[in-house]
This record gives structure tokens, sequence and C-alpha cells, in this order.
């Protein structure tokens, strides 16, 4: 395995093959995403250990998403059971993956943290808790100041797990390992991801303008506002759907190197 280094062009068409392939199976994918959502909002609801438990099964989780991508890019139908790819494995690839969800609930929890030494806890709770924020609190010097540490802290700890489940399950790449380079992979093709980001960015904000025109020429808000959540919903599960070809074209594997 080495690492491939791609122009930043290829940004966007990670972004088509994203869209390309959720065409292909826009039920069977959408669905899987709703019931990703589903889980993981059902076991974050679990008292006392809940939210730590969703943690440390989110790495997994996520990998069952890029598995259906992967059957639905090979013409195969996603199944509802691929979403746990990871966990009907062997014992020593399941301790594995629970392992990389510990410690992306350890990173998760230290980042927390910090945003608490400096607002006292305020932006934690909300971000574990949920709820509205009142404009109070929005206006607080400290709660912004934790917000932004937050957003940068935020970086690194997604790059180092945005690659690593698929390391770890299909090449066998140990938990640390797989950390290490997947963020090597983002920081390297820097600019091919900050175009992919860019570019669903611009596609969420033309669905905000084409929204809001809506609004305007039918005066129908109500309806529009009741499409907008599960609108906004397809849109995230697109944007899941191209992550595995951010994968993909980020490592290149010698025959025999994938288990």
């Amino acid at each position: 395995m080495k690492l491939h280094i791609v122009p930043a062009s290829r940004g966007i068409q990670w972004v088509k093959l994203g869209l390309q392939t959720f065409f292909r199976q826009p039920l069977a994918l959408s669905g899987l995403f709703f019931l990703f959502i589903a889980l993981m909002s059902i076991l974050g609801m679990v008292p006392l250990i809940g939210a730590a438990l969703m943690l440390v099964l989110l790495p997994g989780a996520t990998l069952g998403l890029m598995a259906a991508t992967r059957d639905a890019a090979d013409g195969k139908f996603p199944m509802p059971w691929v979403l746990f790819t990871a966990f009907h494995t062997g014992r020593l690839q399941l301790r594995a993956m629970l392992t990389l969800g510990v410690l992306y609930a350890v990173g998760l929890a230290l980042l927390l943290g910090c945003t608490a030494l400096i607002d006292g806890g305020k932006f934690a709770k909300l971000y574990i808790y949920g709820g509205p924020a009142t404009p109070e609190m929005l206006q607080q010097g400290d709660f912004q100041m934790a917000a932004l540490v937050a957003a940068v802290l935020s970086l690194p700890l997604t790059q180092m797990f945005w690659h690593a489940p698929a390391l770890l399950y299909w090449h066998g790449v140990p938990p640390l390992k797989s950390l290490f380079f997947s963020l090597v992979a983002c920081l390297r093709n820097f600019w091919a991801y900050t175009v992919f980001g860019l570019a669903w960015i611009g596609i969420f904000m033309l669905f905000i303008v084409v929204m809001a025109t809506l609004v305007q020429v039918f005066g129908i808000p109500d309806a529009v506002a009741a499409a907008l959540y599960p609108a906004t919903m397809l849109i995230a599960a697109m944007v899941t759907t191209s992550i595995y070809f951010t994968f993909q074209d980020s490592f290149d594997f010698t025959p025999g190197d994938d288990t």
C-alpha cells in the first residue's frame, strides 16, 4: 500500500462519482443512510452509556455506508445488513474496529474538554445534549471562542478517522497506523479535499437558494419547510456516498492487499 497524490480537480470528480452512484440506487442508499441516523440516535438516547456507545460504534457504522457505496458502484443492490459489515467479522478485526471507536470517543472527549476550559462547559453541554442555542449564549464571547476551538480541533480529528475504518477493515491496517495513514492522506491531498468540501458546500447553498425561490414564487413556506429536513438528509446521504471514492483514490493497493 502506498499513498496516491491526486490533483485538486479530483475533488470535483469525487463529487460526480458520489452523485452518479447514489442515483444508481437512490432508494437503497438513502434508506441505509436514514437507518444509520436512526440507529445512532436510538443509541444516543440510552441512559448513561448511550452517547459513549454511539461514539464507539460510529467508525464501524460509517464503514457500513462505505460498503453500501462499494456494492452500488459494482452494480449490486445494497441490502440493509451491509450497514453492519464491520461487526460480523473475525474476533480480532472486530476488536480492532471497536478499538478505533474507543479512540474516536476519547478524541472527541478531549476536544470537548478543551472547549470546557474556555466557556465552563456550555458548548460541550449543547453538543452532547442538543437543544436550541439561545441568542444570549451565541453572543457570549467565551462560547464563541469555544465553538471556534472546537471547529479547529475537529478538522484533524475528522482527517484521522476519514479513511481509518476502511483501511482497517479492507486492508488489515492496525488502528493507530490507520489513523496516521488517514491523516497523511488528507494532508498530502489537501487541495483535492478542499475542492471536494467546497463543491458540496456549493451544492448545499444552491439547494437553499432554490428553496428560498420556491417560497418567494409560490408563497408556500409551510410546504417548503416540511420538505427542508428530508431534502437536507438526502444531500447528506449523497455526501456519504462520495466518501468511498475519496478513499479509493487516496491509496494505491497492490494485488493481495485486499483482505
